[in-house]
């Protein structure tokens, strides 16, 4: 499968959401092997890759930063990169990280202080998580060959379980562990210099902790995860649902939007739910376990305002259908990010 012979590479195409999934499978999937050993791997799509290793699974995943500004309200770069990644194999089932490495390209000129504070900012993320970085790498490019500043980041871990964001059925509940669009939304202000009231910050955090308790709450009853960065929810529960032969009802009351993102959100016209997210996760989970997990989730200081947010269907597989407390109606996916570069 090709595209149209004079079709070009567009910001959409590396922001979430529909375009960048059908570069990827139409691109990048094509014409490499499965995982070895059945495990998980590029053509499944998921947050990692998983390989069994023993009577164990190793989780791999590898994520590039490119985010504008680098330094914004509640992070910066290096926080995003360590962070970031650490999700990535939390959403797995991998809480407990091996090892991470970082690779570095500087523009010529970047200013060194900014650099060491960008380190100091991945080693206190690092000391947060519990995940050492053991190698990396740096380059140096020339002025205006690189906005600035990219970091690469990989981390490998062990888990006993992989959760894959395919495992819903009928009768799930969907949880998210607290507001949703505080980091795309605090890009946006601070990239334009918007002037809001309130603190609107990023939720960049590593969420491998608070992962870790849903876990041991739930059990086998935890079944899909994803964390909604590009795309932002809508984008993610779209992926799950089809991904699962699921539909989704999403309860739009229920969903948790903070006083400062929705008034940010209403002033530019946003909807929250396809905004970025750098520090929430969207679990589902078996009837029977939901109360333990939510319990477990409120108990750690990242889930604290964590609810349910709705339940997987049998009824239209791969839809979202947004419950708005007087009606229902079908929750499009975004095509991709509405802002680029927030991640």
């Amino acid at each position: 499968m090709t595209g149209p012979p004079d079709e070009r590479i567009a910001l959409k195409h590396g922001a979430g959401g529909r375009a960048m999934r059908s570069l990827i499978e139409r691109v990048f999937v094509q014409g490499f092997d499965a995982a070895p050993c059945g495990g998980i791997g590029l053509k499944e799509m998921d947050d990692g890759a998983a390989l069994p290793v023993g009577d164990r699974w190793l989780v791999l995943t590898t994520d590039s930063h490119v985010i504008h500004p680098i330094f914004f309200p509640g992070g910066d770069i290096g926080r995003l990169a360590i962070a970031g990644t650490v999700n990535d194999l939390a959403m797995m089932g991998a809480t407990e990280v091996l090892a991470l490495t970082s690779a570095v390209i500087v523009e010529e000129g970047f200013a060194s202080a900014d650099l060491e504070r960008i380190q100091r900012s991945m080693q206190a993320t690092c000391r947060e998580a519990g995940a050492p970085v053991v190698a990396g790498d740096t380059k140096v490019m020339g002025r205006g060959e690189i906005d600035g500043i990219v970091i690469n980041t990989t981390g490998v871990a062990l888990t006993d379980r992989v959760v894959t964001d395919r495992g819903l059925r009928p009768g799930d509940v969907l949880l998210v562990t607290g507001t949703i669009g505080d980091h795309g939304l605090a890009i946006l202000a601070a990239r334009h210099g918007l002037a809001l009231e309130g603190n609107l910050a990023s939720d960049v955090a590593p969420l491998n902790g608070l992962v870790r308790a849903a876990l041991a709450a739930g059990g086998e009853g935890v079944v899909a995860m994803k964390d909604p960065t590009r795309g932002g929810v809508a984008s993610a529960l779209h992926e799950m649902a089809a991904k699962s032969g699921v539909g989704i009802v999403l309860d739009e009351t229920a969903v948790p939007v903070s006083d400062a993102a929705r008034a940010a959100a209403e002033l530019v016209g946003i909807d929250p739910l396809h905004v970025a997210n750098e520090g929430k996760a969207l679990l589902g989970v078996r009837p029977e376990a939901a109360k333990r997990v939510l319990a477990a989730l409120r108990a750690h200081p990242l889930g604290a305002d964590a609810v349910f947010v709705g339940r997987a269907v049998a009824e239209r597989p791969g839809s979202v259908i947004l419950d708005t407390g007087v009606g229902r109606r079908l929750l499009a996916e975004p095509d991709g990010e509405l802002m680029p570069r927030i991640c």
